[in-house]
């Protein structure tokens, strides 16, 4: 029987090809949302296995969950000009059902991980995140409504909690703010990129809100939307958080606000796209600022 274990164009191109198949640049995201739960949690240090272990399980359980999200739409992504040198898309890497024992092996063996080293608590929620990611957002909403990243996006709000359960079960007030910052945070974030690939995802038949809607009423929505997010990011600071949290969360507020509305008055690609990239460094700056306050 044919091998349907991934293969390449040239040997050079292998590592790359299996590093574009996990999304890993998203896994790092999602393992850095689940550090700063961790941080702000009023729970015990974890030992330095604990430490890996958790950060191990919630990169393999994401990028598994990214995989399979190219796996499923390895249909699609050739017809988008933003996906369509993805490794499934391209042929680089074959597709084939040895490719879901593999997604789906990793992503157990992660949470398995989590539950024999942390707790069951740290192990749900980062089966959750994988879940919401996989099934919630790529098979079940993403090609059926425009809400189909607001509920999808949770992925990175389990992840706080996999971080903060994983120091103590019971889970405080300041890593429930976080997650709901991270709730808030992706329609905002994605629905910047849907306005920049509006062409691509009405090819693909995807119904992100752009494509529904129009750029224009998009582009309100994103300044609404960052708007209450700014506003929730300051939620942390009634819990326990001080001024290194207050400086980061403002100034990232600030910037994402900034170009939310820029993108409202002045609607087009380029607006877009720095919305976009201020919609990550002000996630930066929030989970950055977070991690240094609650350590000093």
């Amino acid at each position: 029987m044919e091998s349907t274990l991934p293969t390449a164009k040239s040997p050079g191109l292998s590592l790359r090809a299996i590093a574009g198949v996990f999304k890993l640049r998203i896994g790092v995201v999602i393992t850095f949302t689940a550090l700063a739960g961790l941080s702000v949690s009023s729970g015990p240090g974890l030992s330095l296995a604990q430490l890996i272990i958790l950060t191990l399980a919630v990169l393999v359980s994401s990028a598994s969950a990214g995989a399979f999200n190219q796996y499923y739409e390895h249909d699609t992504d050739p017809l988008m000009s933003r996906t369509k040198n993805r490794p499934f898309a391209t042929g680089e890497v074959k597709h084939g059902p040895l490719w879901l024992v593999v997604i789906f092996g990793l992503m157990a063996l992660s949470v398995a991980a989590a539950w024999l080293a942390l707790n069951a608590w740290s192990a749900l929620f980062t089966f959750l995140g994988a879940f919401f990611y996989a099934i919630v957002y790529t098979v079940w909403l993403k090609r059926r409504t425009w809400l189909n990243i607001v509920f999808g996006g949770l992925a990175g709000s389990w992840a706080v909690l996999a971080g903060a359960t994983a120091a103590d079960p019971h889970v405080g007030a300041v890593p429930l703010a976080l997650a709901f910052v991270l709730f808030l945070w992706t329609p905002p974030h994605f629905w910047s990129l849907a306005i920049a690939y509006r062409d691509d995802y009405a090819a693909a038949g995807v119904p992100m809100l752009p494509v529904v809607v129009g750029d224009q009423r998009a582009a309100k929505a994103i300044f609404g939307s960052t708007l209450l997010l700014v506003a929730a990011s300051l939620l942390p600071l009634a819990f326990g958080l001080g001024a290194i949290y207050f400086a980061g969360a403002a100034i990232g507020g600030f910037l994402f606000i900034q170009k939310a509305w820029r993108l409202v008055q002045n609607t087009n690609r380029e607006t877009a796209m720095t919305c976009f990239h201020a919609s990550l460094a002000q996630l930066t700056l929030v989970l950055t600022a977070a991690i240094i306050d609650a350590r000093f």
